[in-house]
Parts: structure tokens; C-alpha cells; sequence
């Protein structure tokens, strides 16, 4: 007798870093033959960036079902930090969750939400569906955030005054405190109790699903399964590394190749650094002057994506190179240098062999990117949970190394230079390049047939519709 068809709704965070691994879920559960809804919240006045996410679910995806969740309008509300209206949207959308939900033709056999759609459980509780939560982030986060209302609880005062205070969190290398999200440095502030909340909620989930893999995490997943991260008694949500979920990067066959591909193809082998901050890493002038000179000073090929500062405004948002970087640098690097405005399609960069390294801000999609292709980065996080994931890649992982200065003023163009020679010239950048190599090879290993990743999305399915309940705290651990 056939199995009958699952049915799984996913519920992202309305966030790209979010929502497009949550897409990367979906793709993987319907090659697997299940039936994959995605619910979204819609705010009237998303930004362009997200609406052309969305749009482009349905355009890419036509076996994905998506259904939006309308909102009333938060347009004109203030808040005390941009996740706060992350929050208020994803509160404003419960309702039409709760309303979809009811009015599906038939029962679903999962309900998974993201981390920052945690208060969704409460639905799927009133409704008797079974909830898990996906973490489109690093397992080791997973493992700080877990422990973090305990701790934050227990500190003499917030994260925010204890600066270099290091924090012990079992599982993972020591963090300083300033090193922790900027979201929870003031457990005082509607953020810092709002996220604070969210994590102690996450043990709720009776299952987590992961974006990592085994071999990449292992202390940490140990510690996450063996308790040490959970209050004492409490129990233990299954966990499932499904992860690297990422976006592929391949170049669809009517898609024109990008010109900084082309110019790629005619650099050596592992020879140029790529320097990308993601969607939202920009820099002031005076830092993106400093960039310059350590990237020219190194010697070294670069292909370099320059978005605006912040505060600097030009007609139709364009980039103004000579403007924004030393005078006469583009000239001097001219050849051994490419500079792209605003964007470069990074995957796709990152898998081209001319890459021998990755100035990166360590948001956890783009590193993954570089771990899947085998590229050593260097690490300047940014913001959100970048500081963290520094830790891990260069503490735990031991696939990067940190730029100093990162949480000052100004990293200064020495400190860049000497870390750019470190990867592409030294004893440890070797060292960095075959632990690089062994974590491609091992990512591959996890998503093929067989691998970890592939069996923990199979025991997710199978265990959907059995009544799997959570587990019992597993043997009394010994802290690490």
C-alpha cells in the first residue's frame, strides 16, 4: 500500500536571510514527494528586496504552494530596533496563520516555523498540529541561544556593560560578551526581553531542524542532544541537520553570465580574494579608503563588491567608485583588481577556482557558501548573529581567521593587508585551505544520497504522523 502524501506548512521569518533558506527546505522536502506550503507574511510597505523574493518563490518554485498572510499596516509605528518590526509583523500575521490553517482542505502533518515565528506554536497547539522550528543558522548558535535566558538571567548586568567579559556556554568556544547579537547586549530593552523570550521558547518545538551538518558541529550538536544546553529535567526536542540549505548559484541557461565571472576565468588558480558583505554590509568612506590601501598593499587579485555608506545618497542609489575609494587606486590595481557596484553573484564567484579566499561578515548562508566550496575566509562581522559565527568558523571550525578591529572605529589597512598575506601566503593560510578542502568534501557527503544530512530529512518524514513525542532528558550529563 502507498504512503500517503505529507503535508508539511512552512512558516518563515519575513527576512531574506531567513526566508531563503526556509525556500531551500521547501525544494528539498518536495523532491522528497511531500506537499510543501509556504505561509509569508506580507507587510504593505516591504521593501523591494523582500516583495522580489516573494515574487520570485512562485516564479522558481511552481510546485511550492505560496500563500501570503496580509497584515494590517505597522507603517506608521516606531521601533527601537529594526528586528522589533521583524516581531510586530510576524505577531500581525499569527491571525491569518491561525485562519489558514483551519481552512486547509485537510489535515497537515507539520507545522515549522522559524526562530523569530516561535510564538506560532501556541496556534498549532490550540489547533492539536504538530510543530517543529527550523534554525536557518549555525548549530553552535543554536546551542548559545538555548542557554541564553538562563545566562542572561544569571550575569551581574547586561552584555552590553560587560564588554570583554567571556561567557562559558557548554558546546561551543568561550564567547566575549560583546560578541554576543547586538539584539540581546540589553536584556532590559524590548528587543533584548522579546529575543530572550524567543529563545526559551525554542525547547518547546517538538523538533528542531537545522541548517548545518554532523561532521561541521559535532561539540556542539553532542551537547545540544545530551542536554547540557536545557535546564535540568527538561526535555529534549529531536534535532535534524538538514542543512548545507543554500542557494546553488548556478547560472540558469537563459541567464546572462555575470561580466566578474568572465573575469575570473582569467585569473590563476586560487589566486584572488573576494571581498562581499552581504545585503546589508556597508561601510563608511573612510573605512572603505582603509579596505582599499590593505588590498592594494597585499599584492594580491581581488574582486570587490562596493555598496554606498549609509549615509551617502545618489541619484537612483548608484555607486560613484572614484568617489568612494582612493584616488587613483582603480588605476593602480587596474587588472589585478575588480571592483563590482552593489553586487556580485556570489555563489557562483565562490565556486570559481580562481577564489583563494573570502572577506566575508559571516552571515551564516554566505558560510556556507564558502565552506561548500572549499574557500578560507576572512572574517569582519557586522551584525546580528555574525559575531558568533566568527567564533565558531575561526574558534571551532578552524576554517577562517579574524580581522582585528572589527568591533572598533576603524579597521585599519595594515590589519587588513596582514591578514589577507596570512590566508594567501602562509604556513596556516596552507593549513586554513586543507581544512576548507576536508569541509567541502564533508558538506557534499552530508546532502548526497546517504549522507547525514539526506538520513536526517528522512527521519524527520518518517517520524512525522507516528506520534512521535519528545524525548526524555537523555543519561545525566557531565558539563563541559
Amino acid at each position: 500500500m502507498a504512503m500517503a502524501e505529507k503535508k508539511v506548512l512552512l512558516y518563515p521569518c519575513p527576512e531574506l536571510g531567513h526566508l531563503n533558506p526556509m525556500v531551500q527546505l521547501a525544494e528539498a522536502l518536495v523532491r522528497r514527494g511531500v506537499n510543501v506550503t509556504l505561509a509569508v507574511a506580507d507587510p504593505p510597505h516591504k521593501g523591494a528586496v523582500l516583495a522580489g523574493a516573494i515574487a520570485h518563490i512562485a516564479d522558481a518554485c511552481p510546485s511550492i504552494g505560496v500563500r501570503l498572510l496580509p497584515i494590517p499596516s505597522c507603517e506608521d509605528k516606531t521601533y527601537s530596533h529594526p528586528v522589533m518590526w521583524i516581531v510586530d509583523a510576524v505577531r500581525l500575521a499569527n491571525p491569518a496563520l491561525r485562519e489558514l490553517l483551519r481552512s486547509l482542505p485537510a489535515a497537515i502533518d507539520a507545522l515549522v516555523v522559524d526562530m523569530f515565528c516561535i510564538d506560532a506554536l501556541d496556534i498549532a497547539a490550540e489547533l492539536a498540529v504538530p510543530a517543529y522550528m527550523f534554525y536557518p543558522s549555525a548549530a553552535s548558535d543554536l546551542a548559545v541561544y538555548l542557554q541564553v535566558p538562563h545566562v542572561a538571567r544569571s550575569a551581574p548586568s547586561s552584555f552590553k556593560d560587560m564588554a570583554d567579559t567571556v561567557l562559558s556556554f557548554s558546546g561551543v568556544a568561550t564567547v566575549r560578551a560583546l560578541d554576543m547579537p547586538d539584539t540581546m547586549q540589553d536584556r532590559e530593552s524590548d528587543v533584548g526581553t522579546t529575543r530572550i523570550h524567543h529563545c526559551s521558547r525554542m525547547a518547546e518545538a517538538r523538533g528542531i531542524l537545522v541548517n548545518s551538518f554532523e561532521w561541521l558541529e559535532t561539540r556542539a550538536l553532542k551537547a545540544i542532544r545530551g542536554g547540557l544546553c536545557f535546564p535540568t529535567g527538561r526535555s529534549v526536542p529531536e534535532i535534524y541537520c538538514v542543512g548545507p540549505l543554500v542557494d546553488g548559484g548556478k547560472i540558469k541557461e537563459n541567464d546572462e553570465r555575470h561580466e566578474c565571472l568572465e573575469w575570473l576565468d582569467s585569473q590563476p588558480k586560487q589566486s584572488v580574494v573576494f571581498l562581499c558583505f552581504g545585503s546589508r554590509g556597508t561601510f563608511s568612506v573612510s573605512q572603505l579608503s582603509e579596505m582599499a590601501r590593505g588590498i592594494e598593499n597585499s599584492g594580491h587579485r581581488f574582486l570587490w563588491a562596493v555598496r554606498n555608506p549609509p549615509d551617502h545618497r545618489t541619484k537612483l542609489g548608484e555607486v560613484d567608485l572614484e568617489a568612494l575609494l582612493p584616488e587613483g587606486f582603480l588605476e593602480r590595481t587596474n587588472g589585478r583588481g575588480f571592483v563590482v557596484k552593489n553586487w556580485a553573484p556570489q555563489s557562483a564567484v565562490l565556486q570559481h577556482g580562481a577564489v583563494g579566499a573570502f572577506m566575508t561578515h559571516c552571515g551564516w548562508n554566505s558560510s556556507l557558501e564558502a565552506i561548500m566550496s572549499g574557500v578560507p575566509m576572512i572574517c569582519w562581522p557586522l551584525y546580528a548573529e555574525q559575531r558568533l559565527n566568527k567564533v565558531h568558523l575561526v574558534e571551532e571550525i578552524k576554517v577562517g581567521v579574524v580581522v582585528e578591529g572589527y568591533d572598533g572605529e576603524l579597521v585599519k589597512s595594515d590589519e587588513l593587508e596582514t591578514k589577507v598575506r596570512l590566508v594567501m601566503e602562509s604556513e596556516e593560510g596552507k593549513k586554513l585551505r586543507e581544512r576548507s578542502a576536508m569541509a567541502k568534501e564533508m558538506a557534499a557527503d552530508a546532502v548526497k544520497d546517504g549522507g547525514s544530512s539526506d538520513m536526517a530529512l528522512a527521519e524527520f518524514l518518517h517520524n512525522l504522523g507516528t506520534n512521535n513525542v519528545k524525548s526524555g532528558p537523555r543519561d545525566t550529563p557531565v558539563h563541559d
